[in-house]
């Protein structure tokens, strides 16, 4: 009683910790086992004189009417271990649950923008109207944002950071979905001459720089009479890097896709849709490997050419192994049917959403398209119907075959739009076409920015708009990489250049002209 008495006198202060600092101690029982419990409210008093058997003093704890006997050194060191311990679970926990609601964001954002390109594909074949779908599409979203920005510009942040996980995962992996073009690239030229195919190859270079340099040079002319003062664009987010994660991830599927094609051909019910998860894997698997690469091998063997490579690589051996041999597999590849699709369809299907994710891009950029307007869409207009009437031209004068020619009249515009822009010509080869523009855009990824020095353009608005409207993506990202000073302007000539390529094409006068100078 005595001691009950003491203890009772010094039972002060009393302690409160939050629930994050509680500790564990010894419930005070003789002869038995301690255990162990926690608890958040408790009253600590200094038993003096009080020591345990390592000679240590103690401290008693009340805690409603009990009592329990504590050392107040192990106490310390178990309220660290708990503290540290429960915040690493907790921790786990909340990452865990932000890597879901990522995912989730990404998949709904994006799934809204893919949803939007199939409607709008499905109402204008509907309604017979041959303009491209999915631009109209980005000039209703691009509208539509200008129109929040001067009402409610609160809306229209928010309706920019809803869709910027998909914005980011569109231009993470936009080279992808050129690839199927290369990829099948031996079915598209087999019945091409070679003669022809020298004819193409001098058009697609000397094009190229003869479309870069009236870009560049009437970028700088328009500059010089302007005179804008250059001011800093608006910073563009960039994408994560690739991890080890997807590398392994994405060897597990083509080892097990692969295996079971070979056995099972028909496995998903057609040869190309049980072809389709390695062929896809090995495309992904090409372009990681790819852009891991260093920079000096990568100046002459870009990430896509490693990622069409793969893919063939893939089909080939396939073909050895099941004896059908490397066309019929290209043929899975990409088979140009919505009801039986290949792996090249799967990524030529994110094609129309790259061009609704113009809108964004340009919206972000108003400030700068606004200012520099003058410069910007002089430039790229005509750049544009340069690369269009010369093209014509050059094709007719080294005899090209006209329905080639027309083929490869939109060398210079993205594979989306290119594709859309031949549809208005009859006997157009399509897959000629994206090859086309995917080889322009390796000529430009390649040598853009030595031939950019020698041509003495030093302004990053004259370099910028000169790549883009010569080498649209691809030229855009070897660029941009190495001058992020260009960027804002290589993707808005990028868009525009693509755009007014479209629109103007639309214009039967305009495309009757061009069937006339390609005879």
């Amino acid at each position: 009683m005595a001691a009950t008495s003491a203890i009772s006198q010094i039972f002060t202060p009393f302690v409160l910790l939050p629930s994050r600092h509680c500790s564990r101690v010894s419930h005070f029982n003789p002869g038995k086992n301690p255990r162990k419990i926690s608890f958040k409210l408790f009253t600590v008093a200094a038993n003096s004189g009080g020591m345990n058997r390592n000679g240590q003093p103690t401290h008693v704890v009340g805690l409603n009417s009990g009592l329990l006997l504590v050392n107040h050194q192990e106490m310390g060191s178990r309220r660290r271990v708990y503290v540290k311990s429960t915040g690493s679970e907790s921790g786990l926990t909340s990452s865990a649950g932000s890597t879901v609601v990522k995912l989730l964001h990404l998949v709904v954002s994006l799934g809204i923008i893919l949803a939007m390109d199939k409607l709008l594909k499905k109402a204008f074949v509907a309604a017979a109207i041959k303009f491209p779908s999915a631009l109209f599409g980005m000039f209703c979203i691009f509208t539509i944002l200008m129109v929040l920005d001067s009402t409610v510009p609160a809306a229209a942040t928010s309706l920019m950071n809803f869709f910027q996980p998909a914005l980011l995962f569109i231009q993470r992996w936009l080279p992808l979905f050129y690839v199927p073009s290369l990829v099948v690239l031996p079915l598209a030229v087999k019945d091409i001459p070679a003669a022809s195919g020298l004819k193409i190859i001098f058009i697609i270079v000397g094009g190229w720089l003869a479309s870069l340099s009236v870009a560049g040079f009437t970028a700088i002319a328009v500059r010089k009479m302007v005179n804008t003062e250059m001011i800093p664009a608006e910073p563009m987010p960039k994408p994560s890097p690739f991890s080890s994660v997807e590398l392994w991830a994405w060897s597990g599927i083509f080892v097990i896709s692969f295996v079971s094609a070979f056995f099972y051909p028909t496995l998903l019910g057609t040869n190309a849709r049980t072809c389709l998860p390695f062929l896809l894997a090995s495309t992904v698997l090409g372009y990681l490997l790819g852009s891991g690469l260093p920079n000096v091998v990568k100046k002459v063997f870009h990430p896509i050419i490693c990622c069409a490579l793969s893919a063939d690589l893939a089909a080939f051996a396939y073909g050895q192994l099941s004896r059908s041999g490397l066309n019929p597999v290209l043929g899975y590849y990409l088979t140009k049917a919505s009801s039986n699709p290949g792996a090249g369809d799967i990524l030529m299907g994110f094609l129309g959403s790259v061009i609704l994710s113009f809108a964004f891009s340009m919206f972000q950029q108003r400030k700068l398209v606004k200012r520099h307007a003058a410069e910007i869409f002089t430039s790229v207009i005509l750049s544009t119907l340069f690369s269009l009437y010369s093209t014509a031209l050059i094709g007719r004068l080294v005899g090209l075959e006209p329905s080639l020619t027309v083929s490869v009249l939109p060398r210079c515009i993205t594979v989306a739009l290119a594709l859309s822009i031949v549809s208005f010509f009859e006997g157009a080869n399509t897959s000629l076409t994206a090859a086309v523009v995917v080889v322009t855009g390796l000529v430009g990824a390649n040598f853009v920015q030595t031939t950019l020095d020698k041509l003495g353009f030093r302004d990053p608005i004259a370099r910028g708009i000169a790549t883009a409207s010569s080498a649209h993506g691809l030229g855009t990202a070897a660029l941009s990489a190495k001058e992020p000073e260009a960027l804002p302007f290589c993707a808005i000539a990028y868009a525009l250049t693509g755009i007014f390529g479209s629109v103007i094409c639309s214009v039967p006068a305009v495309r009757q002209s061009l069937l006339t100078i390609i005879g």
